[in-house]
Parts: structure tokens; sequence; C-alpha cells
């Protein structure tokens, strides 16, 4: 019978001795067989053969590559892997852990159902990160080769006028159904229901235990998400993936996120009204942020676009437990001196005109009256008649309007995570880890975030297609044999 001693186990095979009751026997070509029933935490048992001489690990599941998450960058990523692997002949195993029961339900909440796969223009700045290694891994996956990608997977795509590409079909189903049959096409095990319980790291690969067992693997892709939208399967846990495997992991905040203002302001009366605006944002005193876009009122407070791509400069600054200030000017280009002068030439051509007529030539009807409200200024004023202090009170507060946010609408309402491994520990050809050989990471868990519009979706198409081939021409470049059960 072969020694099971802890001190001739490898790294592998001493963890389960550490964790398992065990039953041994000996066959005839003399190897240990080792029955484990895990009791921490309780899953199905599990076989595994042990090698008298030399320890090795075979388990009853051996595959060439495992990926963690079947979201959008971890379904694209076993697509191309598995692709890869069959253009060269190679009968190599992909399997495709998620630990939800629903594959790809982040997707599917995405755009409101539609799914925004990507945008038309697709630039470095529409992301925020290290730049330098966002614009060469953007490179490799550019927008044309995306679409025709996604036509290839019987996915046509519509532009419309916000340059959003969202499918023909309006559903994102549409996107759901054409990756999962690319990937059982391919060959791809997919395994929902699996949880990915831990990564175990030894020279002979990988051993990622998980939710009904176990499995050997050569290499590791993490596509685990961020922690947004946890209720589809994205609760950070990959995090700390990332972390045993040796990675940092930079503070993450909700990003793409609504924000809830007091309850003293008047955003209640407004829901439902959106309109343009231009957002400062200014981080202990110092300009961070200038954009312009719609604004939506809601009951809770503001969202919109708009309100969306500022928010991650609020949350990361308040995390930090900077002062953040968020402006609104809702004459975008104009200041208020300019108004002034506006105002006036108003008020001599139409002096029974009421303040709220004036102001709804510049803004909402509805808005413009909450605002004189807020100024406290009757709305119904003749224009002739209002003075100048509260003149000058309307116009500064309809140009820098500082919005009393009370905090954000945290990771349930969340579209995106800001922070995660950083770019700097990843081979941008590859996607590969620069600290732990055949360990892949791609998605949303890397510290890359973009703005509202399919920029997040293309970083997760391009990170996921780049380590599915880079990973399958590892893989033939090593000559590793073909994993079969």
């Amino acid at each position: 019978m072969g020694h099971v001693a802890g001190s001739t186990f490898g790294p592998a095979s001493a963890y389960f001795y550490s964790i398992a009751k065990r039953k041994l026997a000996c066959d005839s070509a003399g190897m240990t067989h080792l029955t484990f029933v895990f009791t921490d935490p309780p899953i199905t048992s599990y076989n595994i053969r042990l090698n008298s001489t030399n320890d090795q690990v075979m388990t009853d599941d051996v595959v060439s590559v495992v990926v963690v998450g079947a979201g959008a960058a971890g379904l694209t990523g076993a697509i191309a892997t598995a692709e890869t692997l069959a253009k060269d002949g190679n009968s190599g195993r992909v399997l495709l852990l998620d630990g939800a029961k629903q594959i790809g339900a982040k997707i599917l909440v995405s755009g409101g159902g539609r799914c925004n796969v990507t945008h038309k223009s697709i630039t470095p700045k529409d992301f925020f990160g290290n730049r330098n290694i966002i614009r060469n891994v953007l490179a490799a996956f550019s927008i044309e080769r995306t679409i025709a990608w996604f036509t290839s997977l019987g996915v046509d795509l519509k532009c419309e006028s916000t340059g959003k590409l969202f499918p023909v079909t309006d559903d994102a189903r549409t996107v759901v159904t054409a990756l999962l049959a690319r990937a059982r096409h391919a060959g791809v095990i997919i395994r929902p229901g699996h949880r990915v319980i831990e990564i175990l790291a030894s020279r002979a690969g990988f051993l990622v235990r998980h939710s009904h067992g176990a499995t050997q693997t050569s290499r590791v892709m993490l596509a685990t998400g961020g922690q947004s939208l946890p209720r589809t399967g994205s609760d950070g846990f990959g995090y700390r993936l990332a972390r045993d495997l040796g990675h940092r992991v930079t503070p993450r905040v909700p990003a793409l996120v609504p924000l809830v203002l007091e309850r003293s302001m008047f955003h209640a009366t407004l829901s439902g009204l959106s309109h343009d605006v231009e957002l400062t944002t200014l981080v202990d005193g110092r300009e961070v942020d200038r954009r312009i876009g719609s604004l939506l009122w809601t009951h809770f407070g503001i969202s919109g676009p708009v309100v969306m791509d500022a928010s991650r400069f609020w949350t990361l600054a308040t995390n930090r437990g900077a002062q953040v200030d968020l402006y609104g000017n809702f004459v975008p280009g104009r200041t208020s001196e300019e108004l002034k002068e506006w105002f006036v030439a108003q008020a001599t051509e139409h002096p029974r005109r009421s303040l709220t007529r004036i102001l709804s030539m510049l803004a909402p009807d509805r808005f413009a009256e909450s605002l004189c409200h807020h100024c406290w200024c009757d709305p119904q004023e003749l224009v002739a008649q209002v003075a100048r202090r509260d003149r000058e009170r309307v116009l500064s507060t309809l140009t820098r309007f500082r919005f009393p946010i009370e905090r954000d609408r945290g990771w349930n309402c969340a579209e995106v995570t800001a922070g995660g491994v950083p770019l700097e520990e990843i081979n941008y050809r590859t996607m590969e880890s620069k600290l732990l050989s055949g360990l892949y990471l791609i998605g949303e868990m890397l510290d890359c975030d973009g703005r509202i519009g399919g920029f997040n979706f293309q970083w997760a198409w391009t990170t996921g297609w780049l380590a599915g081939q880079s990973a399958a021409r590892s893989l033939l470049a090593e000559k590793v044999p073909p994993h079969s059960v």
C-alpha cells in the first residue's frame, strides 16, 4: 500500500488529507486509492488516486482549462479557448464553472433587458485605470471584430443615435442564448450551480475546489466579475481567490450607480423628469471631473447617464474619507454672468412674464418652478419686479447647484465595480498573471471600469477573447496532451 504520511504528500493531496475522512485501498498496479468524504464544508464524496512513487494527484475530473465565472468575459474566454484548441486538432477540455443556477444573469438585466453589447466608438478615454495598458488591451479586439464575432454567433447588432449597439431583437436573451450555443458547440463543459471555494496552485497546475468536488487543470481563468449586482452572482468572492493566489486588490466601490439626495431636496416632485446638465465634481476643493449629459430626477435622488458616469468619483473619494462636492449647471456651457445679461434683456422685453416662464426658456417648467421655491422666490412674480438679490440667487443656483448627496445606492444598484486587481500585475498581451504562470484574470475583476454605454461589455469581450486565445496557444506551445475523463 502506498505511503500516506503527510510528509510525502504534495500541496494538493496534503490539503485533502487534512480536511477529509479517508479510506485507503491498493490496486494490482500499486496505485493508492483515497476516497474522501468532505466535511468542511459538506460536499459530495470525491475520489483521488495517488501514485505511490511520486505522489502525483490524479483526480477523476481533469481538464485543460477551468474558467471560473460564466458571465460575459467568462463565456467569451471559454469559447475562445475551446475554438483555438479545436483549430489545432487538440481535444483539450474546457470547463466553465459558475456559482449561479442561471448562466448570464447579469447580461440579461443589462441595458434595461436589451443588453448594450458595445459602442460604435471606443477609446481608452472611455475607461478609468491604467490607460496605457487599457489602450493595448482594447487594440487586440476592435469594434469591427466584435461586431463580426457577434454576427458569427447569429446576433446582428444595430447602432442607435447615442452610438450604443444593441441586438436587433432588443432582447438580452438573444445574446445569452447565442453565447451558450456557441460554447456548447465548441465543446465547452458548462456547470452552473458549481461555486468555486478555493484554488490551489502547484508545479503540476491548479486544483480547483468547488461545491461538487474538485478539478485538476493546467490553466485557470478568473472571470468572477466584481461586486456590482450581487443578486446575479458577482458577490466579490473572486477577489479573495485572486488574493489567495498572490495578487493585490485595490479598494472597490460601486460605479455607474445612482446617488441618493437628502430628503429636504425637491427631487421627489420631479421624479421621472430628465434634462441636460453639466456636472462638476470637486474632491477636497480640486476639480476631478466635468461632463455634460442627461440627468434623471428620481424619487430617491438623481440618476441618468451623466450622474452614473460621475458617480465613481464620488464613491471613490467618499470611501477614502475625502470631501466631495457635486455641482450642476442646468444651462450647460453658459455662466451666471452670461445669464444675467440674458435675464435683464428678457425682463426688458417681456416685463409682465412670470419668473417661472422666463426660466422655462432655459430648463423644463417643473424644474424651473422647483428651483424658484428652493431659492425662496415666488415662481409667479413678474420678472420686472424680481429683486436684484433674488435674481442673482436664482441664476447662481441655476449654474452652480450643489447637490446634497447623502449616499450612493449601493452594490445592488451599481452596474460596475471601480477598483480590483491592478492591471500592472497582468500581461496585457495575454491577460496572464505576471505573478503566477497559467492564471488568467479578465473582465470586471480587474481595476478597469468604463463609462455607461456598452464600454464595460467591450472590456469583457476583449479580455475574454484575448485570454482564451492566449491560454489555448500556451497549451499548444507546451504540447500539453488533451485531458479526458
